[in-house]
C-alpha cells in the first residue's frame, strides 16, 4: 500500500503539473495523453490540495510539500472569487473563469485542501480563507427552516434554475453527497483549528443525516430531496452507504462526542453491512442500483472507500471478518483497477473486471483523492491494530 501510493502521487507531479498556466492540467485520457482545453475544476484542485497536504504533513517529502503549495497557490489565485468570495466551479485551461456558479459541493472540497493544506505548513492565511468559506456555506447555503444545505448558488449567490453537481444527478435543492461533502471538510476544518462554530455545525450535519437522510425503512442513504426533505430518488448508492460509514463515525469521533459516536456505531456498521448483503460479489463492491436495476461495474472510488469502510468497521468491533474483505478488495484493486502500463487507477472495469472502458484517468472528477486517502486510512488503522 506505501508503494502504491507513491506510485499515484509521482503520477500527479510528473503528469498533471500545469508548468505553462499555473496549477495542475485539467485532464488526461486512459492512455495518458494530455487532454487539449480540459476545463480546470474546483473540485479537482481542491482534492488535489488535500491529498498532497496529507502526504507533505505525513511524510514529509519536499516534491509532495511543494505539489501542495502549487495547489494551494493556484486555488487561491485563480479559483477565488475576490468580488463575491467562494470559489468558481470551474476554468478554461489558461485559468480563466468558464463556470462562475457556487456549488455548495466545491466549496466543502476547497475547505478540506485548504484546512489539510493548513495542517500541513501552519500557514495562516489558508486558514482563514478556509474559515471564511465556512461562513459563506453557514450564511448562503444553510436552509434556516427545515434544516440541512441546498446545493447551488450563482456567483453572487443568488438562485439557479438548474443546481446540479453533474449530468447524472437530480435537479433538487438538496442532495445526500453535497451533505457528506460539508461534514467531511467541516471534520477537518475542526481537527485542523477546533472551535465551537464548527463544532455545532457538525453537530448539525450529525442530525440531519440521522433524521433526513438516512432511511428510516433501509437504514442507508436516501440521495435527492427537495427543501421538505421529500425523498425524490430511488437510489442505492453502494459506494456513498460504506464511505458514509466512516465518515459519519469520524466528525463524531474528531469532535469527542461519545453520545454521538454511541449513537453512530450501530447505524455506520449497518451501511457497511447492507452494503456487503446488497452490492458486494464476493471480493468487491458493485457501483450502484436506480430503480431497481443494479449497475455491476466496478468504480475505482467506491472500491477505495469500501477498503476504509471495512477496515474502520473491522476496527470498531474486532471482527476479522471484515478485514479480510478489506484484504479482498485491495486484492481486486491489485489485480484490476491498477493501471500497471499508464499509472493511476483505471476509472472502472465491468463485472468482470474487463478493461473495456474508455473513461479518461485524471480529470473533473477523477484525482488522487479517493485512492490515496483510502491507502492512507487503511495503513493507518493497520499499524494502530498492532
Amino acid at each position: 500500500m506505501r508503494a502504491e501510493y507513491a506510485n499515484i502521487m509521482n503520477y500527479w507531479i510528473g503528469k498533471m503539473e500545469d508548468h505553462e498556466y499555473g496549477g495542475f492540467y485539467g485532464g488526461r485520457d486512459k492512455e495518458g495523453s494530455l487532454i487539449p482545453n480540459a476545463e480546470k475544476g474546483a473540485i479537482l484542485n481542491g482534492r488535489i490540495l488535500w491529498s498532497f497536504s496529507t502526504a507533505g504533513r505525513i511524510f514529509g517529502r519536499p516534491e509532495y510539500k511543494e505539489a501542495a503549495s502549487r495547489a494551494f497557490h493556484y486555488l487561491r489565485s485563480a479559483f477565488y472569487d475576490k468580488e463575491n468570495g467562494g470559489f468558481f466551479w470551474s476554468l478554461d485551461a489558461k485559468g480563466l473563469p468558464v463556470d462562475t456558479k457556487k456549488q455548495a459541493y466545491a466549496q466543502g472540497f476547497c475547505i478540506y485542501g485548504l484546512s489539510e493544506y493548513y495542517r500541513m505548513s501552519q500557514d495562516q492565511a489558508a486558514l482563514d480563507l478556509a474559515m471564511e468559506t465556512f461562513h459563506l456555506i453557514e450564511k448562503h447555503f444553510r436552509d434556516k427552516e427545515f434544516g440541512g444545505y441546498t446545493e447551488a448558488l450563482s456567483a453572487d449567490w443568488k438562485p439557479l434554475a438548474d443546481v446540479r453537481l453533474s449530468e447524472k444527478d437530480e435537479n433538487t435543492p438538496k442532495s445526500m453527497n453535497s451533505h457528506l461533502h460539508i461534514i467531511e471538510p467541516y471534520a477537518n476544518l475542526y481537527r485542523a483549528k477546533p472551535n465551537d462554530e464548527v463544532k455545532s455545525a457538525i453537530l448539525h450535519c450529525l442530525d440531519i443525516f440521522t433524521n433526513k437522510i438516512i432511511s428510516p425503512k433501509t437504514g442507508r442513504f436516501n440521495l435527492f430531496f427537495d427543501m421538505d426533505w421529500t425523498v425524490k430518488s430511488d437510489i442505492d448508492s453502494y459506494g456513498h452507504d460504506i464511505e458514509g460509514a466512516w465518515l459519519l463515525y469520524e466528525a463524531a469521533e474528531v469532535i469527542g462526542d461519545k453520545a454521538w459516536m454511541e449513537k453512530l456505531r450501530p447505524i455506520c456498521q449497518h451501511l457497511v453491512d447492507i452494503t456487503l448483503a446488497e452490492g458486494w460479489d464476493g471480493n468487491s463492491i458493485f457501483y450502484e442500483k436506480v430503480n431497481g436495476n443494479l449497475d455491476t461495474d466496478k468504480h475505482w472510488w467506491p472500491q477505495a472507500e469500501a477498503m476504509v469502510g471495512l477496515a474502520d468497521t473491522w476496527r470498531l468491533t474486532g471482527n476479522k471478518d471484515y478485514y479480510e474483505k478489506m484484504c479482498s478488495v485491495w486484492d481486486f484493486i491489485c489485480e484490476y483497477i491498477i493501471d500497471k502500463k499508464r499509472g493511476e487507477w483505471l476509472w472502472r472495469v465491468n463485472q468482470e473486471g474487463l478493461d473495456v472502458y474508455k473513461d479518461v484517468k485524471a480529470g473533473f472528477w477523477k484525482c488522487p483523492y479517493h485512492n490515496s486517502r483510502a491507502l492512507i486510512e487503511v495503513i493507518t488503522r493497520i499499524e494502530n491494530a498492532r
